[in-house]
């Protein structure tokens, strides 16, 4: 058996360069060097075997043809370039049995001149197969996107632009009207069909399609690329007029301005990129009335009203006496535009024609306004009745007089406010006259209780101080704030003075001694006088 000894360096050298030429990868070179010489052995007239395989050792750089028989017995052979007697298998194989794959080593003597001949043709045509399998794989990922080309050919049919490693068709429906293209020239075109043909990928470029300015507007309007700003809709004659419906979710976006730029740099942008072509950019809205409206653009529409049947819709429009031409365009463009940008058979009327029909349009409305405020006014005082339904009453009146029964009596509602203590001045005579208590009996060891109105040395709270608690009897609160009423001795007038801890004021010595004078001292308040302690040495004297 003979084997093709290759260098390793010149193998993968050969193969590198080719795959660089080609712009394929290196398996690719391998796999159909495999394939050729697979199709070389069997041209040769030595070819014993029907099921090859070659390998190809790129360390090595060695070229082997190895066969595999399947072992069946003798009797049931029916071909004999793929199936073998257990007998003869045994011979490579002592552990062979029935059912199984004996291989064998079957590379002819002569086989490197006879493969270098056949071969050429086959790994060439297997490396054109691959171009254009990974060319077709290559623009059908990118259908739908716009790509830079050259012109290379202009004839009266269609126009050839080269594009990366293949040739694209720009047919006579492509090309803008009135658009002019000279070889070398360089163009933006759209790609809109990648198919298969014999002679490889066939790409199918545009420049009418009306996605083309779809992705132009992406590339040249960052608000669109982001998302800010939403393009609904576009309705395209190329080559004279185009009308496009953006809208923006995001508060505070002019999506009209977005588009324009500054001075119209960003539309200007596209016009030139379109040969002259101009675009119109309206606003887009929810409510059909106002996006058929706004398509009309520049024309002002006064009223527009719909009315569908079945699958047909019919929007009619009245505008000025002035603008009818206008909002109907050349050759009927501007109408043509906006029925295919908002979906809808656009009849458009002027006011002097539309007259009697616009004024009971007018008092139709009128009255729906009407009704609708009826409506309102009828569903808040319903809401009202039942608001003052809910309400409670808070206090009960007598309505009857004294001979149909006692009179009811009437229950205060408790209230968080302190009560408020009249001065001594105000309070009349009989006031100071004070009643007799009721005898209360307190359990034994329980401490005395205090009077209502009075601190434990006597003294009643003063305002901030009388609160109302749980039983309603005025008592001190939870946060008391250390004052008490105290009658002044000079003009026996009550009034609130305010103690801390830490911060009583001391008499003076003057002051005790004014306090206490001569006649004050008869007795004090433990029925002592001063002359219990003066002795009789000191008393004699005195």
């Amino acid at each position: 058996m003979a084997r093709i000894t290759t260098s390793r360096s010149e193998l993968m050298t050969a193969v590198r360069g080719l795959s660089a030429a080609r712009d394929l990868p290196p398996e690719v070179i391998l796999d159909a060097l495999r394939a050729a010489l697979i199709s070389a052995y069997h041209k040769i007239p030595d070819a014993v075997a029907s099921n090859v395989t070659v390998d190809i050792g790129e360390n090595t750089g060695e070229t082997r043809v190895f066969a595999h028989f399947a072992v069946v017995e003798e009797k049931y052979i029916q071909d004999p370039t793929g199936e073998i007697p257990p007998v003869q298998a045994r011979e490579f194989n002592p552990d062979a049995q029935v059912g199984d794959v004996i291989t064998l080593d079957v590379t002819p003597r002569d086989f490197g001149r006879i493969a270098a001949q056949t071969a050429k043709q086959v790994i060439l045509q297997r490396i054109r197969e691959a171009e254009r399998e990974q060319t077709y794989s290559t623009y059908a990922d990118r259908e739908g996107e716009i790509v830079y080309g050259t012109v290379q050919s202009v004839n009266k049919d269609y126009v050839t632009v080269a594009l990366d490693r293949v040739e694209a068709i720009l047919p006579k429906n492509g090309q803008i009207p009135g658009e002019k293209y000279a070889p070398n020239q360089r163009i933006r075109v759209y790609v809109s069909e990648v198919k298969r043909s014999p002679k490889g990928p066939q790409v199918i470029v545009s420049r009418t399609h009306r996605e083309m300015l779809h992705k132009l507007m992406d590339l040249e309007i960052p608000e669109i690329f982001q998302g800010t700003v939403e393009i609904k809709a576009i309705a395209r004659e190329a080559g004279s007029r185009s009308k496009v419906a953006v809208w923006s979710g995001q508060p505070g976006v002019d999506p009209v301005g977005a588009c324009v730029g500054m001075r119209g740099v960003r539309i200007q942008a596209l016009v030139r990129e379109l040969g002259g072509e101009k675009i119109d950019i309206v606003e887009w809205d929810a409510d059909p009335r106002v996006f058929i409206a706004n398509a009309l653009s520049p024309s002002k529409a006064l009223h527009v009203w719909l009315e569908e049947e079945g699958e047909r819709r019919t929007a009619n429009v009245v505008v000025p006496d002035t603008q009818l031409s206008l909002a109907i365009g050349r050759e009927g463009q501007n109408a043509r535009l906006a029925a295919k940008l908002t979906g809808w058979r656009i009849d458009i009327r002027s006011e002097s024609e539309s007259g009697e029909i616009l004024e009971a349009l007018r008092v139709d409305e009128a009255a729906r306004r009407d009704e609708r405020t009826r409506r309102a006014a009828a569903a808040a005082e319903a809401q009202a009745a039942a608001s003052t339904a809910l309400e409670v009453p808070s206090a009960i009146e007598p309505t009857g007089s004294a001979a149909d029964g006692p009179a009811p009596v009437e229950v205060a509602e408790p209230t968080d406010e302190p009560s408020v203590l009249a001065p001594a001045a105000e309070l009349p005579a009989a006031a100071e006259a004070v009643a007799p208590e009721a005898a209360t009996v307190a359990e034994p060891g329980a401490p005395p209780a205090a009077k209502p109105g009075r601190d434990k040395d006597g003294a009643p709270w003063a305002d901030d101080e009388l609160e109302d608690d749980e039983t309603g009897v005025g008592g001190p609160g939870k946060k008391r704030k250390g004052r008490r009423l105290v009658r002044d001795p000079k003009t026996g007038r009550l009034e609130a003075q305010h103690e801390r801890k830490g911060s009583r004021r001391r008499p003076t010595w003057e002051e005790e001694i004014g306090r206490w004078s001569d006649e004050d001292l008869e007795e004090d308040a433990l029925g002592f006088t001063e002359y219990d302690f003066v002795t009789e040495d000191e008393d004699d004297t005195a």
